[in-house]
C-alpha cells in the first residue's frame, strides 16, 4: 500500500491539463478486441510526450457494461477485460514515475444490478435491512401496479422497475443502475472505505460521476417542473456528505473533481467551497456553440462562479458523453443537447476541424485546469456505429431515435498500416472502426506539423514553458466583432477571430503559435486562434 506523499501538497490541480482514458477504446494489449491496462501502459511515453499533467480513468472496476462501466459491481477489484488490482497498482505507479498523476472514477449515486448489495436485497424481501440501502418503495394504484412518482431518468423511459414481490426500486438511469439511499450510513461508510481503497494505492484523486444527484427527497415527492427544491438533484444534505469525503482526501493530499450539472451559479459554487470539493466540471462551456459573444459570455459566468470561493475553473470540449468536437462544429448548431441529438445530421469536418483546431488553442489559453478526451488531439470525428453493433442503453430507451455515445467512444487509430489501426493485433475491436481511421492514426501525425496532435503538443509544451498561462486572471482586450481577445499576463496574448473578415492582430513581438496560417498580410483568418507575446 502507498502511504500519503508530499508531492501532492502543491497546486498542480488548479492548472493542470488532464487527459481523460475510456479504457475500453484505449488501447488493447492482450489483441481481444478490448482496451486493457496492458495497452494503456505501453502508450504512457504517448501520453508523456502529449505533455499532459494527469491522467482521469473512467471506471474500470468490475461491471456488467451495461453502461460503458458506470454500473459498477465491485471497486476493489479491476473488471478481467482490463488486467488485474496488481496490474492497476503498476499502472499507477509507472505513471507517477512519468510524471503523470492519476485520478479515478466512482459513481456513488448507484451500483450495477449485480452488486452484492442489490442481489441480496432482492432475496431478502420487503422492509427488509438489505432493501434500505436502496429506495425500495410499495407502488400506487389500487394493486401497486404504478409507479411510486413520476421522477424524470437522466435516460429515456422509466425511473423505477418492479420486482416479483410487487415492490418497486429506483434508478435514474437503466434499470441495471439501482440507486442507493445516502440517508443510510452504511452506504456513506462504504463509500468513504473506497475512497481511502483508491487513495491508499497512490492516485492522486477521485472523479465524482452525477454528483448532485446522491441525496433525495426522503418523502420522494413529484416531480413538479420549475418548482424548488428538486427532489434528486442538488438537496441539501450533499454539502454534508462532499464535507466528510473532502477531510479523506486532506489526509492523501487527495483532490475531487465533481460532475455538476447546474444552471444555478451560486449553487453550483457551494460545491466548490474550501472543505468540499477542489474542482467541478464546466458544462456551460462544453455546451457553448462556437458563437463569439456566447463564447465571452460562457468564460465570463465560468470565471465569476468560481471567484467567490477561490476555485480554479475548469474547461473541456468533449468526453465520453458528448458529440466529438470536430463533428459538433462542423454542424449548423455547434452547441450540444442531449435532447438534440439525432441521426443523419448534416456536417462539414473540414470547417469543423478548423474550428476545433482554434477551439483547443482558446481552452488551453484559459486560466484553471483543462481536460482532454482522448482522441481530441487526433482530432477524431465522431463515428457513425452500424445500428446492429450500437451498444449505449440511451439509443436503446429511447426507443431507437437517439444514436447513443457510442460514436465518441470508437478505439483510437495508433498506426496506420497496422490491422485496426493499431488499437490491437488480432481481435476486432468491441466497437468497429470507421474505414477512415487509418488516416487519424497518431503515428501519422507525429510526423506530420500541419496535423492536430503536432498542434496539442505544441500547444501543451508553451502552455508548460511559457510565464502568463496557468490559473492567473484574464483581461479582455479590445476587438472588433467576432474577435475574441484576452490577456494573461506577462505579455501573453490569445486571440480567436469568428469573424467572415480576416483580424488585425495586435500589438506584438513574437507569434508562439496559430492554429492556422495567417493570410499573406499577416491577419487573421476566420476561425482561426493565434497566441502572441507582447
Amino acid at each position: 500500500m502507498a502511504a500519503p506523499h508530499s508531492e501532492h501538497t502543491d497546486d498542480w490541480w488548479r492548472d493542470a491539463v488532464i487527459y481523460q482514458v475510456y479504457p475500453r477504446s484505449f488501447a488493447d494489449g492482450d489483441g481481444d478486441g478490448t482496451g486493457d491496462l496492458a495497452g494503456i501502459r505501453a502508450r504512457l511515453p504517448y501520453l508523456v510526450e502529449l505533455g499532459v499533467s494527469a491522467l482521469w480513468f473512467t471506471p474500470w472496476y468490475v461491471s456488467p457494461l451495461v453502461d460503458g462501466g458506470y454500473d459498477v459491481a465491485d471497486y476493489r477489484t479491476i473488471d478481467p477485460a482490463f488486467g488485474t488490482l496488481a496490474e492497476a497498482e503498476k499502472l499507477i505507479a509507472e505513471a507517477r514515475e512519468s510524471g503523470l498523476r492519476v485520478i479515478v472514477d466512482i459513481v456513488p449515486n448507484h451500483v450495477s444490478d449485480q452488486h452484492v448489495w442489490f442481489q441480496a436485497a432482492l432475496d431478502a424481501g420487503p422492509g427488509s435491512p438489505e432493501r434500505e440501502l436502496f429506495h425500495f418503495r410499495p407502488g400506487r394504484g389500487e394493486n401497486g401496479e404504478l409507479p411510486p412518482n413520476d421522477w424524470p431518468s437522466q435516460f429515456s423511459g422509466r425511473t423505477w422497475t418492479r420486482v416479483p414481490d410487487g415492490e418497486w426500486y429506483l434508478h435514474l438511469f437503466a434499470p441495471e443502475q439501482p440507486d442507493l439511499n445516502w440517508a443510510h450510513p452504511t452506504v456513506r461508510q462504504e463509500h468513504e472505505e473506497i475512497l481511502r481503497f483508491w487513495f491508499e494505492r497512490g492516485v492522486a484523486g477521485v472523479r465524482i460521476d452525477s454528483a448532485a444527484l446522491l441525496a433525495k427527497d426522503p418523502e420522494l415527492a413529484d416531480f413538479v417542473e420549475g418548482v424548488d427544491p428538486h427532489p434528486y438533484i442538488d438537496q441539501d444534505e450533499l454539502h454534508d456528505i462532499y464535507r466528510s469525503w473532502r477531510a479523506i482526501a486532506d489526509e492523501y493530499q487527495g483532490i475531487y473533481v465533481g460532475e455538476v450539472w447546474l444552471p444555478d451559479s451560486e449553487r453550483f459554487a457551494r460545491y466548490l467551497r474550501p472543505d468540499e470539493l477542489h474542482t467541478a466540471f464546466n458544462f456551460n462551456f462544453l455546451a457553448c456553440p462556437w458563437q463569439p459573444d456566447r463564447l465571452r459570455r460562457t468564460i465570463d459566468n465560468t470565471l465569476a462562479e468560481h471567484a467567490p470561493v477561490g476555485a480554479p475553473a475548469t474547461w473541456v470540449l468533449c468526453n465520453h458523453d458528448v458529440t466529438r468536437t470536430v463533428t459538433r462544429y462542423g454542424r449548423e448548431d455547434t452547441g450540444f443537447d442531449f435532447a438534440e441529438k439525432a441521426f443523419g445530421t448534416p456536417t462539414d469536418l473540414d470547417l469543423g476541424t478548423r474550428r476545433a483546431r482554434a477551439a483547443a488553442l482558446l481552452t488551453l489559453a484559459l486560466p484553471g485546469a483543462v481536460y482532454v478526451y482522448q482522441g481530441e488531439e487526433l482530432g477524431l470525428p465522431e463515428a457513425d456505429v452500424p445500428l446492429d453493433r450500437i451498444q449505449d442503453p440511451m439509443h436503446f430507451r429511447s426507443g431507437g431515435t437517439d444514436p447513443g455515445r457510442d460514436g465518441c467512444r470508437v478505439p483510437l487509430p495508433w498506426v496506420a498500416e497496422a490491422p485496426n489501426s493499431g488499437f490491437g493485433s488480432r481481435g476486432e475491436p468491441w466497437l468497429p472502426q470507421p474505414e477512415d481511421w487509418p488516416a487519424y492514426a497518431a503515428d501519422r501525425q507525429s510526423t506530420d506539423p500541419a496535423s492536430m496532435l503536432t498542434l496539442y503538443r505544441e500547444a501543451l509544451r508553451l502552455r508548460r514553458t511559457v510565464p502568463g498561462f496557468g490559473d492567473e486572471s484574464l483581461t479582455w482586450l479590445p476587438s472588433t466583432p467576432g474577435v475574441i481577445a484576452f490577456g494573461r499576463g506577462h505579455g501573453l496574448t490569445c486571440v480567436v477571430n469568428l469573424a467572415a473578415e480576416p483580424a488585425e492582430l495586435p500589438a506584438h513581438t513574437d507569434v508562439l503559435l496559430t492554429s492556422g496560417p495567417l493570410d499573406d498580410r499577416g491577419r487573421l483568418p476566420q476561425d482561426t486562434a493565434v497566441w502572441l507575446l507582447a
